[in-house]
């Protein structure tokens, strides 16, 4: 096989699993009219037409997906023929981009950046610390850390420490003239930061305890997607503040906060850095994993 041939064929296949010449283009770092050129060739070529293109979409003809079907394992073996070599390299080297929800970044990340690229001194780390929801093959990660194993098909994921748990806290000015809540059922009668995502959507205030479980839903008049500003709220006096225990650990022990619900706050799902089982994995990704993993 010729080497334009199997150019073609990648150029196909990022398409098909695109569905779009723009973000084959990307992945495949080229231009979208270099990706437009290759695929029309190979269906020159070959005699049929894998593709149906219009200005807003892309899809597969039927042999465009029989194709893809013969095309997508193909790839895979060589993907892990490629990643097989990296046994033979010594030292980790090139950029690693890892997204991780903001919120904990410093909390998982903070304890493994200084000795990783200590050890490593070829290696790059490009860290996206984001709590929107990110696809990272689309935007071109390498591995993305969130809460819990429950992830797509074809992913891989990697248990990593440590372990976090939330807190409720609020201001000594505010308990002047309140009670400390005793049990979640309690929240009601206290004002509380609505903790939400950034698109919006929110997000309960969730605890166990003997089995109990409880989600308490707030109303307060402020909602918040960064913890920074939750834990100034609490600190301000004027509402009750649901962060991870980490983020207001100083302004515990210092006395400006005061931690509320201690008991019905057990550690959360461990953390887990995953990434997609058909790329090849880089010595610099495995160097972060072996740093992270438990």
């Amino acid at each position: 096989m010729r080497a334009t041939d199997l150019s073609e064929l990648a150029a196909f296949d990022a398409v098909a699993r695109h569905r779009s010449f723009r973000k084959a283009a990307e992945e495949r770092g080229v231009t979208a009219s270099a990706i437009s050129h290759a695929v029309s060739n190979l269906e020159e070529r070959i005699g049929l037409r894998l593709l149906n293109r219009t200005t807003r979409s892309v899809s597969l003809t039927d042999a465009g997906t029989m194709l893809q079907a013969h095309l997508t394992p193909a790839f895979g073996e060589i993907g892990s023929a490629l990643d097989a070599l990296n046994r033979f390299r010594d030292t980790p080297f090139g950029k690693v981009r890892i997204n991780v929800p903001n919120s904990v970044a410093p909390f998982i990340l903070g304890r493994v950046m200084g000795p990783l690229i200590r050890d490593n001194p070829n290696l790059q780390l490009e860290i996206s610390a984001t709590d929107r929801l990110v696809d990272i093959v689309e935007e071109g990660f390498d591995a993305g850390i969130r809460l819990g194993e429950s992830l797509r098909e074809g992913m891989v994921a990697v248990k990593i420490g440590p372990r976090l748990r939330f807190a409720v806290v609020g201001a000594p000015d505010y308990f002047r003239e309140r009670s400390i809540p005793q049990t979640p059922h309690e929240l009601k009668d206290h004002v509380c930061v609505q903790n939400t995502y950034p698109s919006g959507v929110r997000y309960p205030w969730e605890f166990e305890h003997s089995g109990e479980a409880v989600a308490f839903h707030p109303n307060g008049p402020i909602a918040l997607d960064d913890q920074e500003l939750m834990v100034q709220v609490a600190l301000s006096g004027v509402a009750l503040a649901y962060v991870w225990e980490n983020r207001a650990q100083r302004e515990i022990i210092d006395g400006r906060l005061i931690r509320c619900l201690d008991e019905w706050c057990p550690p959360e799902d461990w953390f887990y850095l995953y990434y997609p089982s058909r790329r090849n994995i880089s010595a610099g990704l495995r160097a972060v994993i072996e740093a992270m993993r438990v």
